[in-house]
Order: structure tokens, then sequence, then C-alpha cells
């Protein structure tokens, strides 16, 4: 089965065709338009083919997805059997579902839950819908993986009829790719999913930390919504909940006001005071800025401060995986998060780890009772996978939360 993954981002549209069976998936094609707007980047790859790079108006969604299924052509759009979708919010989906008219409205109504992402998905499924008619198509959920959490983890210490009536929960986000980096450990490390017991990080311009037990999550730092927990690229993650109440008062700030400060001008461009960006604070560090520092030093620390948690929860852990643009590309952060941590019994490789740059491996030393990896992630191929799998059923499909 050949079967297009489509991830649709706030302002971004990443697609991979893939030929997938029982035994896996295998890449055909995979293009991305970044930026959508006026100056959007775009780039295709073809196995056998030059990689094309360009930048280009491409107004919306719609306009993103048409222009790569060009670049696709028409043999390999034809050969498309099916179309799996990423969505970050599921609401009660605990498991991939087939998209009916019933599935729109639900990925709708959680749309305010996570309004960056749901409706950028919802624009992507009806782009697809309208260029590849009759093909069938399957959302992929972000928050499924994180439906295992137990009570304790998932829940609020709210009142109980509030939490019932509006859906205060701790959902979880990053599921997809956590999940990958599960699958991917128990590969390299030879054991079976159910015995895996690791932290793994995905940290980008959005990170979150997820504590797995068994193969399954049992906590994760991202809550009700994508705003908890790290700190991110321009997100402040946790924060105490009386600072907003204060802000409203002392500043006079709307809701909506509160709102934009803590998920576009806080995180690590707030701190810094420049840019939301790693690379580039590490630049500014090295040259003398302090805020710069301040902001590296906050990243590292919230981030270990997860670590020493997650090891509490989950009572022994095998591994720390990192992931994400900053977990794989950036060896001098993930020095500053795990050597404060020898103590608990995670040695790195300093050497090993200076040659992880956007590769998978391991960079523990061998006295190290921890083992730590960079494990890129895979979205695609779970999505993909998912695709294969749920479509591939015998019995027929029905609309539910519970699948």
């Amino acid at each position: 089965m050949n079967v297009l993954s489509i991830n649709c981002g706030s302002s971004s549209l990443k697609l991979r065709l893939l030929e997938v069976d029982a035994s896996g998936a295998a890449p055909l094609a995979e293009g991305a338009v970044e930026a959508i707007g006026q100056d959007a980047v775009v780039s295709f790859q073809a196995p056998g083919e030059p990689p094309m790079r360009d930048t280009k108006a491409v107004a919306d969604y719609g306009a993103a997805l048409s222009l790569l299924l060009s670049l696709l052509g028409e043999e390999r759009v034809r050969s498309i059997d099916a179309v799996g979708h990423r969505v970050v919010h599921g609401g009660a989906f605990t498991a991939p579902a087939i998209i009916d008219d019933e599935i729109l409205r639900e990925i709708d109504a959680a749309r305010r839950l996570a309004p960056l992402h749901n409706g950028p998905s919802l624009e992507g499924i009806r782009a697809a819908q309208q260029h590849l008619r009759g093909v069938p198509m399957v959302a992929v959920f972000d928050t499924a993986f994180h439906a295992s959490m137990p009570a304790a983890a998932a829940h609020y210490a709210l009142p109980q009829e509030l939490t019932l009536k509006l859906g205060l929960k701790r959902y979880g986000y990053h599921g997809i790719a956590h999940r990958s980096m599960v699958e991917r450990y128990a590969e390299l490390a030879r054991v079976s999913p159910q015995d895996v017991s690791i932290v793994t990080l995905q940290l980008g311009n959005g990170c979150s930390a997820t504590a797995v037990r068994g193969g399954a999550s049992i906590d994760t730092s991202m809550g009700f919504t994508p705003l908890e927990g790290l700190v991110m690229g321009t997100r402040s993650g946790d924060v105490d909940p009386s600072v907003v109440t204060y802000l409203q008062r002392e500043q006079r700030m709307s809701p909506d006001d509160v709102d934009q400060m803590l998920n576009h001008n806080s995180g690590l461009l707030g701190i810094s005071g420049s840019s939301p960006d790693m690379a580039t604070l590490l630049d500014e560090e090295a040259q003398g800025h302090p805020r710069a520092h301040d902001a590296v030093e906050m990243f590292c620390y919230r981030v270990r401060k997860y670590i020493g948690a997650y090891l509490a929860v989950i009572g022994q852990m095998n591994a720390v995986v990192f992931g994400g643009g900053i977990g794989e590309r950036a060896p001098e952060i993930r020095r500053r998060i795990c050597e404060p941590l020898e103590p608990i019994g995670l040695r790195i490789d300093a050497a090993c780890n200076a040659t992880l740059i956007g590769s998978e491996g391991t960079f523990s030393s061998d006295s190290s009772q921890i083992a730590a990896y960079v494990i890129p992630s895979d979205e695609a191929r779970i999505i993909a996978r998912d695709t294969f799998d749920l479509l591939s059923r015998p019995h027929k499909h029905t609309s539910s939360s519970t699948q």
C-alpha cells in the first residue's frame, strides 16, 4: 500500500509518500512547504532525483498541498492508496480513525484546545479530500499515545464538576514523535517495546518530555495545552497560574494579551530578548551575551529537572532519548543537560556526543547505568504504518473515539 503521510504545522505542510506493508515502510518521495505565505520555502526529494529547494509565494495549506502534489508527479499521485494525517488534538480519541464527516466534526470541536494546530490539520485534510477524491484517509492523533497516563498524572487538582464538564485534563502532545523514539529505541536495544522504561525528549521550537514505562506513556510535560512543561522557543512552559491573574490586574492585560505573551513572547525569546533559536543563542552566549546565557541555562535546567522527576515516576530508567531539532543537533545542550545527572547514574562519552549531529546513536559511556541516545523522531513512518494497519483490518470501521 502506498500511503501519503501529511503533517500540517502552524505554518508548514510536510508530506512523505511511503510504500507500506506488514514488514515495514520504504520512502518513495518527500516534500515540504515551510513558512507558508509570501516567502515560503519549498523543498522536495525523491530517491535517485536531485533535491529541489526554492522560495515562492504559497497562499495557504491548499496551495501548499497542490504544489507538493505537482512535484510528486502524476504517476506517483495515481499510486496513492491512502492518506494519513497528523492531528495534534484528538480529544477523546485513543486510536487512529478513518476520516468521515463525524470525525471531522470532532477534530473541529477539539480545535478550541489546540487552535494553532487542529485548524491547519483540518485545512490539510479538506485540501487532500479535494485533490485526492475517493482515496481513504486516516487521522492519527498526537494525544493518543498519552491516553495511557494514569489518573494521578492526567488530572488536575480542580473541582471535579468543572473537570468533567469542560474536559480539563492533561492530554499531552508530541505523542507520535515520542512513540517513534520508543519503538526505535526498542529496536536498537533489541528489547520488546513492553520492556522499555525510558525518558524521551522532543526538543525543538516546541519541547516536551515523556516518562515511558512498559512501552507506554505514564506522564508527559505538556498538559491541557502544549504550553505546559519545558521552556520552549516562544512558550513559557510551567508558570504559577497566579501569574496570569496578577498580570491581568497589575498590567491590565486581557486574557488574549496574556495568552499571546505566554505562547508567543516568552520562552527562549522572552528570556534572551533576541531569539527563539537555540543555535543563535549558543553563538550569542559564546560572545558574552548574559541574557542568551540565562536562556540556555534555564532551558537545560528545566529539561534536567523533568528527567529527575521522571526517574522517580518510572522507578528504573533504561535510557534518556533525545529527539527534535535541538535534541538531534545540539551536542552542547545534551552535554549541559546530562553531565549534572552523573549522580543518578547517567554518564556520557563527550567525544561521542560531539559527533552526533542529526544522526542516530548512543553517547553514554560504557560505565553509565543509564544509556543516552539520539534518535531522530520519524512521525511520517508512524502515521503511514497506522494508516496501513487500520485500513488493512477486515472488519468494517465505525466512527468511535474508543475503537
